[in-house]
């Protein structure tokens, strides 16, 4: 059995860390370098770097900053955010990121995922899908597929859009939901679960995180390979021993951090 991941998620806009709550109502609250040391030091498995206005603003990744990241932290580290094709994700992993996430772009353009597949390999790249629930009945699935930082919904069926992310060479999936995104409620587990559930590759529960229970059961009931927090970590609510500490105790496989 495969130990559960604990991954943070940087959100970054014009060079600093910040946070929103359901994709709105963003804080700059600080340094991403610093953050992203301070994580990496503290032992978290994994580390994930958005820049979550490049595609609204049909601009480029800032390149320096995921440099200055990767001069900082030892553990997988990936990157996400105004990457359009397989040349893009070249930059950034060349710049020290280990995997790509791909959305907005692969939503406009499905190829690039199998582009950066094959160029890369399929362990380097992560369909990030951010989810919204469709309560009036459109999608088979009951959840949309949305893009541009939430602001444009697509039409797309989350359920549908999942699987053919994995049949296109996708090799890990992160489910965030937009509901849930900064709530500190808890994961979507009905979404999360029925996304695991219908594909074979890992699955990142993502947006809702408040307490440790709450990754407790994405990982389970949620049937998550590994939860991804920001606010938790961001506002010094917990530390990455004590949410680790907790999963331990429970009964789940996890690196811990001591």
């Amino acid at each position: 059995m495969l130990s559960k991941r604990l991954i943070s998620c940087l959100d970054v806009r014009d060079g600093r860390l910040v946070k929103s709550v359901r994709f709105v109502d963003t804080k700059d609250i600080g340094d991403p370098v610093s953050a992203a040391r301070r994580y990496y030091e503290a032992g978290l498995d994994e580390l994930v770097f958005y820049d979550i206005t490049a595609s609204s603003d049909q601009r480029g990744i800032m390149i320096d900053v995921v440099e200055e990241v990767a001069r900082q932290v030892f553990i997988p580290f990936s990157v996400g955010g105004g990457l359009r094709s397989a040349d893009d994700c070249r930059k950034v992993l060349e710049a020290g990121a280990e995997k790509v996430n791909l959305n907005t772009a692969a939503v406009g353009n499905p190829g690039v995922i199998t582009e950066a597949a094959d160029a890369f390999g399929v362990q380097a790249v992560v369909l990030s899908m951010d989810i919204r629930a469709a309560g009036d009945g459109s999608m088979p699935s009951g959840y949309e597929i949305v893009t541009h930082g939430g602001r444009h919904a697509t039409g797309m069926d989350a359920l549908e859009w999942a699987r053919r992310g994995e049949a296109l060479g996708a090799g890990e999936i992160v489910v965030n939901s937009i509901d849930a995104d900064g709530t500190l409620e808890g994961y979507e587990l009905k979404l999360t679960r029925m996304i695991a559930d219908n594909v074979g590759i890992p699955v990142i529960a993502s947006g809702g995180g408040g307490r440790p229970e709450h990754l407790y059961d994405a990982l389970t009931e949620g049937g998550a390979d590994a939860a991804l927090v920001a606010s938790m970590l961001h506002y010094g609510h917990y530390s990455v021993d004590s949410i680790k500490q907790h999963l331990h105790d429970r009964g789940l496989k996890i690196r811990l951090t001591h």
